[in-house]
């Protein structure tokens, strides 16, 4: 199907209302307009990965893999969000909608990248290089997109599959963090307990002793 847009204004929004697909009305602060408007941050935040990704495009070969895998994921989320924003009544026979097909591609993927990596032995403190940090922030976006669907699933029968996807896809996008910082070389900074923090602060605030031989 084409699609043809030539304004980008429309004025019908100005009073606190957006159309839905099928033409129904809502608020923007409505549950529904929370869940799909998240949806497109999250898009937006994974553009942005893209973006730093594709100045570190010819240091390895998983850059290039990786700009793959998020093109597909953006446009997979434009069909949630496009789904999100579809009320029960406006949806027709041979719509897209998410489903377990999604989650177990992701799920593969995962698995797929996992074996590049060591198990890990704490927590990941968000950060790394420009890609690994921007994949953190993405991830922490689709985690406040899944808080937004279940809302929305209290409310609306939606099924289970965007919940499920949304959820599943953080999980995607902390290993893909990990996995393009192995990749790139990157140093992983990881959680310290809170005494082995203390240890270390003691130890940096000791002066050193003298040296032997020396009075």
């Amino acid at each position: 199907m084409a699609i043809r847009i030539t304004r980008v204004y429309t004025r019908r929004g100005d009073h606190g209302e957006t159309d839905l697909v099928g033409g129904e009305r809502t608020h923007k602060e409505s549950a529904r307009s929370e869940a799909y408007g998240t949806v497109d941050e999250l898009n937006a935040a994974i553009g942005t990965a893209r973006a730093f990704n594709a100045a570190e495009i010819d240091r390895a070969p998983a850059c290039r893999e990786l700009d793959g895998i998020l093109r597909h994921l953006q446009s997979e989320l434009f069909d949630l969000g496009a789904e999100l924003a579809t009320p029960p009544a406006a949806f027709r026979e041979g719509m897209f909608r998410i489903g377990a097909a999604e989650v177990a591609a992701l799920e593969r993927e995962m698995d797929r990248c996992q074996r590049d990596l060591k198990p890990l032995r704490s927590f990941v403190l968000p950060g790394g290089g420009r890609v690994s940090a921007a994949l953190h922030v993405a991830r922490t976006v689709c985690r406040r997109a899944e808080r937004a669907v279940l809302q929305l699933m209290r409310r609306e029968d939606i099924g289970d599959w965007p919940l499920a996807y949304t959820n599943r896809l953080s999980d995607h996008l902390f290993v893909l963090s990990r996995w393009i910082g192995h990749h790139l070389g990157e140093q992983e900074f990881l959680w310290e307990r809170p005494l082995a923090r203390e240890a270390e602060q003691r130890a940096r605030r000791t002066p050193p002793g003298p040296r032997k031989g020396t009075r």
